[in-house]
């Protein structure tokens, strides 16, 4: 064979690399993708067909632009939970895979929003700026980055703060029947973090569009929309949506507590929350277990509020308060749900019917109401007198009930009754109208040394507010060293008393001379 010549040999490879060059611009690299098919459309959920190595809680997305999330792994389907309503998917229809599992917008441009648990806005007050994005799904902080629950989360309510205190970083279990105060708590909790550095979200699950917008407009009302943020899953949203709102919620929290801030979140409610976890477990044939609750119920609030905590310093210090509410049917503690969350939590704050059908307001039941941080994440100044509160409290509660029977007291047992008749009015409270620590403590020393006990019971109102008045106005020094976290001394007792009860001197004098 003849051999090339140099320069035609050098011409050819010349051309050739530039062919090569030119044709690796223009290819197409083909890469596989996995098409599903709808097989059944239920109410919520969808079953899915032909995605081989799809992962749990992966986002996929239906041809009508909608999204659903991988619930069910099964050998021939896939079970997907819809996180929107979509009319019109079909049996028939394609599914296609993400990639990615369900994230949710998070940043400063949430805070004074209503959103739902996508953040898409429910406000009309334009789209929301997110600084990044987190997955719905986290892991709780290890063991070793929390820190101790010692910084006080004051709720401005009398008889939580000085006998179920919540320390910054606790879960709080709210509890009740229906109608007995449950969110009015929590927003009055909401109301008293003004000027506290503590941002704070509330999650309503399946609550009714007018009770939330009501919420809202309260919210709005008494500037607590300034820090707050609204996630809303309405009752009338998807099952799937409902579900994944609390844990989208605790998402927008935890950028917040990374930042090293202090956040609480409100849970309103659980209960409804494992009814629509419920009912997607039945739609999507898992194995029902008590009250036909799917087994693991239990871990779906572990992981959520094992997430509230308080971080160490070298983690930037930033705390979760979380306080669920939970309803109960008929005054029964002890049924699946609320003894569930009660074992997760660090207490709970249970709301009897029985005072507020008596006007006792806000209904706390002190004797069933536990904090099990306790007095670690109270103000020193209360210790002065939650102790001897809560004894002659429960003192009291136990003696009405034999003195219904009409039988004969003694004198002793008669002052008990009506020291606790007055202990009970001052623990009585407005909503929307939180007490300043300060005159928590003035109106509480007040009632436990006895110096309401010569005051009917309808005048103790007023007599409340005249101490509350007199203590800031006459010994604000002391009200400063209060609120800063310092200890009662006796010298600051025997003032805060000697000031109250000319206050009440004063007063009565006043009444009995009557108008000039």
């Amino acid at each position: 064979m003849k051999p090339k010549a140099p320069f035609l040999e050098s011409f050819l490879n010349d051309t050739f690399k530039t062919l090569d060059d030119v044709l690796a611009g223009h290819l197409v690299e083909l890469k596989g993708q996995e098409v599903g098919r709808v097989t059944f459309v239920g109410q919520g959920i969808a079953r899915v067909d032909g995605l081989p190595t799809v992962r749990s809680e992966e986002l996929v997305r239906f041809t009508d632009g909608g999204f659903g999330m991988v619930f069910n792994l099964d050998p021939t389907e896939v079970g997907v939970v819809l996180l929107g309503d979509s009319p019109s998917l079909k049996a028939g229809s394609e599914v296609r895979r993400t990639g990615k599992v369900m994230e949710v917008p998070v940043g400063e441009g949430l805070v004074g929003r209503m959103v739902d648990p996508l953040a898409r806005p429910l406000d009309n007050l334009g789209p929301i700026r997110a600084a990044t994005r987190l997955p719905v799904e986290r892991p709780a902080p290890e063991i070793m980055d929390r820190a101790p629950v010692v910084v006080p989360l004051q709720t401005g309510i009398k008889v939580i703060d000085a006998l179920i205190p919540i320390g910054r970083g606790q879960r709080e279990l709210i509890l009740g029947d229906r109608q007995t105060g449950k969110t009015a708590i929590a927003l009055d909790t909401i109301l008293n973090q003004r000027d506290t550095g503590v941002l704070c979200i509330y999650c309503a699950i399946g609550q009714r569009s007018s009770s939330v917008a009501k919420l809202a407009e309260n919210l709005r009302r008494h500037g607590a929309m300034d820090y707050s943020i609204v996630v809303v899953a309405e009752g009338d949203d998807p099952p799937g949506l409902q579900f994944v709102a609390p844990y989208a919620a605790t998402s927008m929290a935890e950028y917040f507590m990374e930042q090293g801030r202090d956040v609480l979140i409100i849970y309103d409610d659980l209960t409804r929350h494992a009814q629509a976890y419920r009912e997607l477990s039945l739609l999507l044939r898992r194995p029902p277990g008590r009250e036909a609750f799917p087994g693991d119920v239990f871990y779906i609030h572990s992981r959520l509020l094992e997430r509230s905590t308080r971080l160490r310093q070298e983690q930037g210090g930033g705390s979760l308060s979380a306080m669920p509410i939970v309803e109960t049917e008929a005054q029964n503690l002890s049924a699946y749900i609320p003894t569930n969350i009660i074992s997760i939590t660090d207490g709970q704050i249970y709301l009897s019917p029985d005072l507020f059908q008596k006007g006792v307001l806000p209904a706390v039941d002190v004797g069933k109401s536990v904090s099990r941080v306790g007095g670690k994440a109270q103000l020193p100044a209360y210790r002065a007198v939650a102790g001897h509160l809560r004894l002659s409290y429960s003192q009291f509660e136990e003696l009405e009930t034999f003195a219904r029977f009409g039988t004969r007291l003694d004198e002793e047992t008669r002052r008990t009754l009506e020291h606790g008749r007055r202990v009970r009015e001052i623990l009585k409270q407005p909503q929307y109208a939180p007490v300043p620590v300060a005159e928590q403590m003035a109106v509480l020393l007040a009632g436990s040394e006895g110096l309401l006990d010569g005051i009917a019971p309808d005048e103790v109102a007023a007599a409340e507010a005249t101490i509350r008045n007199t203590a800031t106005t006459v010994l604000p020094e002391i009200c400063s060293r209060i609120e800063a976290g310092e200890k009662l001394g006796d010298e600051d007792r025997k003032r805060l008393l000697d000031t109250a009860r000319t206050a009440l001197s004063e007063s009565e004098l006043e009444k009995k001379e009557g108008p000039l």
